[in-house]
């Protein structure tokens, strides 16, 4: 044991004797580590940032809008445009691969006045099967079901921001609302969607679709029966293109155009969406594992080099130990834990340096979250907003 303290001591003589050289040594160790860490970790995290983002929206969501179909195949000069309708939803809702299927009429021009203040969101006419597919919590009351759709009963479910500006600080379950002079009854009430100050997503209050359609359909000539877009799910997430192939049949067949041009659907796959991002990260992560390698390597050379020039300076003690009875393989040893005292100190370092920044860097994150808007800046995002 006492052996064994006396060759650290010696080996923490001969580090402060060179504390320069040792320094840039461990320097060099722990600014590969932390760069390996932090370059890796940041991948990792924009990875689960976007997991959170598309999960916001639901579960294998695949998303259909009105298009413009060419009469000439690739050949958009000659293309029309046509509106989904709803039976368009109930054939899709039929197909065999087609596990879950919602319609919606989507206002932005409709004018929302309760006893305390009045707004202007987003209404939205859809059918209660809606919550199965999109990501859409309640906080208080009850969503939208079978009878309040057959029955057409004037109820609403409202979002997190038009509940705040419609009832300020007041209980709205029980409350009325008028749209456009019609009233309706507050039957639930969403929490905050999304991350930072996103006011589109709840800005938004539901109503039953058959009383959208009976009282606020879609503005414009030809818009009979047409609704905004279709929310549906394949049967088997994996299997979610041949679903999509089935809806452009069916869509194909319902407006007479030619369902193999992809030009003519104008459509969102998060499930699409979340392989790609998932493969563009995988090599993401995969060339900053490799930045992060090479600067460790470099760090490796550095510890080498230094080791070969420590040997080179202490021949004579290296002499002097032989000629004491010392082995080589006890010599060995002392220069063995010399370099894996420099490696695992600076390595360790590194870590703790890594560790530390990224845990700034995710409070900073939350902080800004609370500051300012974080928009989802996805196609689908933009197309819903406008």
């Amino acid at each position: 044991m006492r052996a064994v303290l006396d060759i650290f001591a010696q080996i923490f003589r001969n580090l402060w004797a060179h504390k320069l050289r040792s320094f840039l040594t461990m320097f060099g160790i722990a600014w590969g580590v932390g760069s390996l860490l932090l370059l890796v970790g940041v991948g990792e995290g924009f990875r689960s940032g976007n997991k959170r983002e598309l999960a916001e929206f639901g579960q294998d969501i695949m998303f259909l809008f009105p298009g413009r179909a060419p009469a000439v195949k690739a050949n958009m000069n000659s293309a029309r445009t046509y509106l989904l309708t709803y039976q368009d939803y109930m054939d899709i809702k039929q197909a065999q691969n087609v596990r879950n299927a919602c319609p919606l009429i989507s206002r932005t021009d409709l004018h929302e006045v309760s006893e305390f203040s009045n707004a202007s969101g987003e209404i939205l006419g859809t059918e209660p099967q809606l919550n199965e597919i999109s990501y859409l919590p309640l906080k208080e009351g009850r969503w939208l079901n079978e009878l309040d759709g057959t029955q057409r009963r004037n109820v609403i479910v409202l979002g997190n921001e038009l509940l705040k500006t419609l009832f300020p600080g007041r209980p709205a379950v029980g409350a009325f609302v008028l749209i456009n002079r019609l009233r309706f009854e507050v039957v639930g009430a969403m929490p905050h969607l999304g991350r930072g100050d996103n006011m589109w997503l709840n800005m938004r209050g539901y109503i039953p679709y058959q009383v959208m359609a009976a009282n606020f359909p879609l503005k414009g000539e030809n818009h009979e029966k047409s609704i905004s877009f279709i929310e549906y799910q394949p049967r088997v997430t994996a299997e979610h293109l041949i679903a999509q192939n089935e809806v452009h049949e069916i869509v194909g067949r319902n407006h007479g155009f030619d369902a193999s041009d992809e030009n003519a659907f104008d459509e969102w796959d998060s499930i699409q969406e979340s392989k790609m991002v998932g493969t563009i990260f995988d090599v993401m992560n995969m060339f900053l594992g490799a930045v992060g390698m090479v600067t460790l390597a470099l760090g490796a050379i550095g510890v080498i080099n230094i080791m070969l020039v420590a040997v080179s300076e202490r021949t004579h003690e290296i002499g002097l130990r032989k000629a004491l009875g010392a082995t080589t393989r006890n010599i060995l040893f002392h220069f063995f834990l010399e370099g894996l005292l420099l490696t695992l100190g600076s390595g360790l370092i590194g870590m703790a340096l890594a560790g530390g920044l990224m845990a700034m860097m995710e409070e900073c994150k939350d902080r800004r979250d609370l500051i300012r808007p974080n928009w989802c800046r996805c196609r689908l995002c933009w197309r819903l907003a406008v």
